[in-house]
C-alpha cells in the first residue's frame, strides 16, 4: 500500500469520478438555473464551479495564535513546507493552502484565483486586500496526494483584534467552511480564553458543525490533575459558544515531535491522536458523499430563498412608497419566514439567518426580483427526489478496515504493512556524525547499550517490539517520532531488534534529542555492520 492516507482502488475510483460527473451535470442543468433566476449568488454563495467538485478534501485549521495550526500541519507532512514561520507571536499572518504537486513552491493569491484548476476562483471577490494575505505553498508529500490543508492567521485577542484586518475574515472563513470536509478548532492548554474576533470566527462557522472537531492542543505542557481542570474549562467555554445540545467532542494531545513534558498521560494522547488520524483518514472515502450531502444542503436553501425572493416581490407595490416598502419588509422580515414556513411546510431550520439576510437585502432592488416559477421549483424537486437517489446509489459505501491495528501513526498516514511498529502509531548534523569513519558510530556507547539490551530479556539474540518500546519511551519523545526511529532502526524489517539494531536505536534517539531531524531513509554510514549487503 503507498504511503499516505489510503486509496481507493481503480475501480472505485472510477465509479466515484464518474458519480462526481453526474453531480456536475445535475448541479448546472437542474440547480443552476434556479440560483441565477433567484439571485441566489449575491446572497449566499458563489456558483459552483467545476473545480469545485474535482477538488481533494479540504482540511481548514482555525485557532487563536500559538495555538500550534502551522505546527499541526508540520506534524502531519512530518517536514516543512515552503512559506512556514512557527513562532509564539502571531506568524501566520495569511491563508495558506498547502497542496500537492512534485515541484515544490508558493503560489500567490492573485495568480491562484485566476487558475481555473483550482477552486479559488470566488475568492477574488475579497479583494487585493485578502489575495495580498492568501497564497498557496505546493508540497511533494505523500500525506497530500489525497488531501489538502488551509492554514489561517491566528486569531488575535487582546488589543490587537482591534486592528482592521482589512477584509472580511470572518466572510472567507464562511467561504472555506462551506467547501472544506473538516474543520479543526485548536485550543492551548495555556490559553482557554475565547476572544471576540474568536467567539465571531466559530458563529461563523455554524451550520457546518458536523464538519467541526475540536482539539486541545500542547497537553504535555500540564500534569495530569491540571490537564482534568483544563479540559472542564474548555467544555464550559464551549458550552457557552457553541451552544448546541450535543457535547462536542474535544481531541486531547500534543501534535509535535518535541519531547513531552509530562509523559503520565502518554497513553492518552496516543488514543486521542489515533481517533483524530483515523477521523481524518476517511476524508478520501467519504469525499463523494460529502459534495453530494453540500449539493442537497445547497439544493434546498435555493428553494427556501426562491419563496423568500419571491415573496418579496409580491409585496412591493406597483407605483408609489417603495422605499419605505421595502425597509418595512426588511424589517420584518421574519413574519415573511413564519408565514412562508407555515404555507410550504419548511423546516425552520432550512431557512438562512436573518440579521445577515437583512444586511443583504439593504442594497438590493426589489423591483428586479422575480415572482415565483414553479417549473424551476418542480425541478429541483424530481432532482433531490430521483437523481440525488440514483447517484446515492452510485457512490460506495466506506469499507471498514478489517485490522487489528489503527493505520494511521503519529503524524504520518500509513499502510497495513506499517503496523509492525510497536508504537502503533532537514538532515542535521546528527545525522552526518560518524560519515566516512572506518568504525561505526554506534559503537562509542555499545558499553551502555549492550548491558541493557540484555535487560531486556533477548530471546535468540533479539528483543520483541513491546521489550524495545518500554525503553525507548524513556526518553519521552512522542509516538511520532518513536515510530520513524523503530523503522528505522529495524534494518531488516522483522519485527524485532538485534543487538547492533538497539544501539541504532538508542543513537537516533540521542540525535534528536540533541535538537536534529531525523532522516527520511537511514544513511549507508548508519547501518549496522553486520547488515550491510543484505
Amino acid at each position: 500500500m503507498v504511503r499516505g492516507i489510503d486509496k481507493k482502488s481503480e475501480a472505485t475510483q472510477e465509479i466515484v469520478e464518474t458519480a462526481l460527473g453526474e453531480m456536475k451535470k445535475i448541479y448546472k442543468s437542474k440547480l443552476l438555473p434556479l440560483e441565477e433566476h433567484y439571485h441566489f449568488h449575491d446572497f449566499h454563495s458563489p456558483k459552483l464551479e467545476d473545480p469545485d467538485f474535482d477538488a481533494k478534501p479540504m482540511i481548514l485549521l482555525v485557532g487563536q495564535y500559538s495555538t500550534g495550526k502551522t505546527t499541526f500541519i508540520r506534524y502531519l507532512l512530518e517536514r516543512d513546507f515552503p512559506g512556514i514561520r512557527i513562532g509564539p507571536e502571531p506568524t501566520t499572518d495569511r491563508f495558506i493552502s498547502v497542496m500537492f504537486d512534485e515541484k515544490e513552491g508558493i503560489i500567490p493569491g492573485n495568480a491562484l484565483v485566476v487558475d481555473p484548476k483550482k477552486q479559488f476562483r470566488p475568492l477574488s471577490k475579497y479583494g487585493n486586500a485578502f489575495l495580498n494575505r492568501f497564497q498557496c505553498s505546493t508540497v511533494n508529500s505523500p500525506v497530500l496526494q489525497a488531501i489538502s490543508i488551509v492554514d489561517t492567521p491566528g486569531i488575535l485577542s487582546g488589543e490587537k483584534q482591534r486592528v482592521d484586518r482589512g477584509y472580511d475574515f470572518t466572510g472567507v472563513l464562511e467561504w472555506f467552511a462551506e467547501r472544506v470536509d473538516r474543520i479543526i478548532l485548536l485550543f492551548d492548554a495555556h490559553k482557554l480564553d475565547i476572544s471576540d474576533e474568536f467567539r465571531r470566527s466559530i458563529e461563523a462557522l455554524r451550520g457546518h458543525d458536523d464538519k467541526i472537531r475540536i482539539v486541545l492542543n500542547k497537553a504535555d505542557m500540564v500534569d495530569h490533575q491540571q490537564l482534568m481542570r483544563v479540559y472542564g474549562a474548555l467544555m464550559w467555554s464551549l458550552g457557552k459558544v457553541l451552544q448546541t445540545p450535543e457535547v462536542a467532542r474535544v481531541y486531547i494531545g500534543s501534535f509535535w515531535d518535541q519531547t513531552l513534558r509530562y509523559d503520565v498521560n502518554r497513553r492518552l494522547f496516543e488514543d486521542e491522536e489515533q481517533d483524530l488520524f483515523r477521523d481524518l483518514q476517511s476524508l478520501p472515502k467519504n469525499a463523494a458523499l460529502r459534495k453530494l450531502n453540500d449539493l442537497i444542503k445547497r439544493a434546498r436553501l435555493a428553494k427556501v430563498h426562491a419563496y423568500i425572493i419571491s415573496e418579496l416581490r409580491n409585496e412591493m407595490p406597483a407605483m408609489f412608497g417603495k422605499e419605505s416598502k421595502k425597509k418595512d419588509l426588511i424589517k420584518n422580515i421574519g413574519n415573511i419566514y413564519d408565514r412562508l414556513q407555515r404555507e410550504h411546510q419548511i423546516s425552520p431550520g432550512d431557512f438562512p439567518d436573518i440579521k445577515k439576510m437583512q444586511e443583504v437585502l439593504q442594497n438590493q432592488d426589489f423591483t428586479k426580483f422575480h415572482s415565483l416559477k414553479p417549473q424551476l421549483l418542480e425541478t429541483v424537486d424530481r432532482m433531490l427526489a430521483i437523481d440525488i437517489a440514483k447517484l446515492m446509489g452510485m457512490i460506495p459505501q466506506e469499507e471498514q478496515e478489517l485490522v487489528s491495528e489503527p493505520l494511521i501513526k503519529g503524524g504520518a498516514f500509513v499502510g497495513i504493512e506499517d503496523t509492525i511498529s510497536p508504537f502503533g502509531y532537514k538532515k542535521g548534523e546528527g545525522i552526518d556524525a560518524g560519515f566516512g569513519e572506518v568504525d561505526w558510530i554506534c559503537n562509542r556507547d555499545r558499553a551502555r547499550t549492550d548491558p541493557l539490551f540484555e535487560t531486556l530479556n533477548p530471546i535468540n539474540g533479539k528483543i520483541s517490539g513491546a521489550a524495545a518500546k518500554s525503553e525507548l519511551i524513556k526518553s519521552k519523545l512522542p509516538n511520532s517520532v518513536l515510530s520513524k526511529i523503530w523503522k528505522l532502526s529495524d534494518v531488516d524489517c522483522d519485527g524485532f531488534l538485534d543487538i547492533e539494531e538497539f544501539a541504532l536505536s538508542m543513537h537516533l534517539i540521542n540525535i534528536k534529542l540533541d535538537g536534529n531531524e531525523l532522516p527520511n531513509v537511514l544513511p549507508d554510514h548508519l547501518i549496522p555492520p553486520s547488515h550491510k549487503g543484505n
